[in-house]
């Protein structure tokens, strides 16, 4: 390996964001992404599906969420690593088997809705009271 690869792999380590969360087709998203007008920055929060995943997790890696706004679908692309996202969080996890979901666009109201997914991580172990003991089945 070269040292100009070498020095380009660095480069793009130092790049990648390590606080973006593991997020897939089908789940809603709110992404806070940085916007700016004139002198000002501001930011915008875009909710919506995630409908698709591009290049995974690399420096180019990109998503692309979809939602509907006044009878009108609206996408909108990010880089997963832009320096622009300043955040992305998930509310919800969707069950799909594809993972691009652009027969979406054709759907409306309650065809176009998602299964929602089990999300383990968000489960709370349920706890046993102390003093009680196991009844007896009669």
């Amino acid at each position: 390996m070269s040292a100009a690869a070498k020095t380009l792999s660095s480069i793009e380590q130092e790049s990648l964001k390590t606080n973006i969360p593991d997020f897939r087709p089908g789940d809603s998203v709110k992404v806070h992404a940085k916007i700016i007008e004139g002198t000002k920055e501001r930011v915008q929060v875009f909710e919506g599906v995630v409908i698709k995943r591009h290049r995974g997790n690399k420096l180019n890696a990109s998503f692309t969420v979809r939602k509907v706004s006044y009878n009108i679908g609206v996408e909108r692309t990010f880089l997963v690593h832009s320096p622009r996202i300043e955040k992305i969080e998930i509310l919800s996890r969707g069950q799909v088997r594809r993972s691009k979901l652009f027969y979406l666009r054709d759907l409306r109201g309650k065809s176009a809705r998602i299964k929602k997914g089990l999300d383990i991580s968000l489960l709370t172990p349920t706890e046993a009271p102390a003093n009680t003991t196991p009844t007896e089945a009669k």
